[in-house]
């Protein structure tokens, strides 16, 4: 194998690496920004009630939060590129067996398959960029990922709302396929393969398995639950969930390459960190589940109208999450991670106005507002604040952990929040009974926002004065997911090493 410097961005090689990235990522952004948007309509084609629609979301992140460190150990051990193209043909194919579901238990299996090809294409496509590009030119080349795939996002809620006037939702899964061949014809010819040499021994499958069991069990008692009046295979499963999250803490502590690297919590502010990300993505993901449905079952918006109406969020993302990195750098990242997720629930009670009257300009809009200035408020400084407490080598599982609890929390709160809400069954079809759940959700989301502010204000601290930055403060764009049940890349690790060595097949 020939071995070769880094790539330069500048290089028409090097735009081809970042070419395949970006369409890998984008092809799971667009995929899951739409997915939102068309759960009524699938709904009503499928004819199922609202404990359904829960489990075509969580489906997929159930085995996307089980098995993303898992793909980014298969990557470090048996090549990089290698994983992501298997993850973009997994992805595929199992966009394909969504299209085709002729019901809902199908298609949620296919949404599950699909999560598996998310958790190992989305760990293998920013350590590409890490381990391909010069250090030189590694910063400019993620922020230029940053900025594409978030067009991604922004444009998904166009494209799903477009398709879903025009065509099927079957539509939004074909759409994965054209992409993911381009995705392997750019990736076969260009990008170069790399892995970590220091990865020794097995993977850690046992880990991975217990973990999606328990969490397949955990998401089934909180769906299942309230729906059916708690009955006794409801309680057994959240037995067996605890029972089975007890055994993967213990198979994890004594592993010695484990999964999850239990010591990295031995950090307060790592679990302050990650325990703000909880409750912020939390709410984020159960309230943008919900959004959709409200504005097209009870305001009487198109597919295409609710898909676009909150476009403001992706695009002060955009616009405004590097200069909030940059402010993070100076200040440190305590007053942003405070003040992000008070504007976020303040958007949040802002769209408790929402109703079958509501006007998008004076009741829609300025919420989506509101919710886009917090997020872009504490986005990078929250992933900086949970890097930046683990030493340089261990900044890329620490983002690994990070960017899990997010998935794991957007799983959870998608399948407890509707049913504390009060809404069940078919009432996303009727406008007055999800009008009133609605509301209520959009409280109770506000309130999770508001303690992960408050959290924050309470555990989270600025490096002492003169501290040098940490390189997770860098004034970076941070790769940004407004959908909460998009794939999300981990982000950027630091490297260990000045030169990455790649190699070439």
């Amino acid at each position: 194998m020939l071995q070769m410097e880094g790539l330069q961005l500048g290089t028409a090689r090097g735009r081809w690496v970042l070419l395949a990235t970006v369409l890998g990522s984008g092809m799971a952004q667009l995929d899951g920004t739409v997915v939102n948007v068309a759960l009524p309509r699938i709904g009503n084609d499928l004819s199922v009630g609202l404990s359904s629609l829960q489990w075509v979301i969580t489906g997929y992140t159930l085995t996307l939060a089980a098995f993303l460190l898992l793909g980014g150990g298969l990557g470090d051990r048996y090549g990089r590129r290698k994983v992501f193209m298997i993850g973009v043909m997994w992805f595929a194919v199992a966009s394909a067996l969504c299209a085709a579901a002729p019901n809902a238990p199908l298609l949620i299996l296919a949404r599950a398959l699909q999560g598996v090809g998310g958790a190992l294409l989305t760990p293998g496509s920013l350590a590409i960029l890490q381990t391909s590009f010069h250090p030189d030119d590694r910063g400019r080349v993620i922020g230029a990922w940053s900025g594409l795939t978030g067009v991604a996002s922004a444009i998904g809620p166009f494209v799903g709302g477009w398709l879903l006037n025009v065509s099927s939702w079957r539509w939004i899964f074909l759409l994965n396929l054209p992409l993911a061949v381009a995705v392997l014809a750019v990736s076969a010819r260009h990008v170069p393969e790399s892995r970590d040499a220091s990865a020794v021994g097995r993977p850690d499958w046992a880990g991975g398995i217990i973990a999606a069991a328990a969490l397949a069990a955990l998401t089934y008692g909180l769906i299942e639950g309230p729906a059916g009046h708690w009955k006794p295979p409801t309680v057994v499963a959240l037995v067996v969930a605890i029972l089975l999250l007890a055994g993967f803490l213990l198979l994890e502590s004594r592993r010695r390459q484990p999964m999850l690297p239990l010591g990295l919590f031995r950090s307060q502010q790592f679990v302050a960190a990650n325990g703000v990300t909880f409750a912020m993505y939390g709410a984020l993901s159960a309230f943008l589940f919900l959004v959709p449905v409200q504005l097209q079952t009870v305001a009487g918006y198109t597919p295409l109208a609710a898909g676009v109406s909150l476009l403001p969020l992706t695009v002060l993302m955009l616009l405004l999450s590097a200069r909030s990195g940059a402010l993070a750098a100076q200040i440190g990242p305590r007053l942003q991670m405070t003040v992000g997720p008070l504007l976020i629930a303040v958007g949040m009670l802002l769209l408790t106005r929402v109703g079958a009257d509501g006007n998008y300009l004076t009741t829609v809009l300025p919420a989506a507002i509101v919710v886009g200035l917090g997020l872009s408020t504490t986005v990078a400084p929250l992933t900086a604040a949970a890097l930046s407490t683990v030493p340089a080598e261990n900044a890329g599982i620490a983002s690994g952990v990070n960017n899990d609890v997010a998935r794991t929390a957007g799983l959870l709160a998608v399948a407890v929040l509707p049913g504390l809400a009060g809404i069940s069954g078919d009432d996303y079809r009727l406008a007055s009974a999800f009008n009133t759940g609605f509301h209520h959700a959009a409280v109770i989301c506000a309130v999770l926002a508001l303690a992960a502010g408050v959290l924050a204000a309470l555990t989270i601290r600025n490096p002492a004065r003169g501290t040098p930055a940490h390189p997770a403060l860098a004034p970076e764009p941070e790769p940004v997911r407004p959908s909460c049940s998009a794939l999300d890349g981990a982000p950027l690790a630091a490297s260990s090493s000045p030169v990455p060595t790649v190699t070439s097949e």
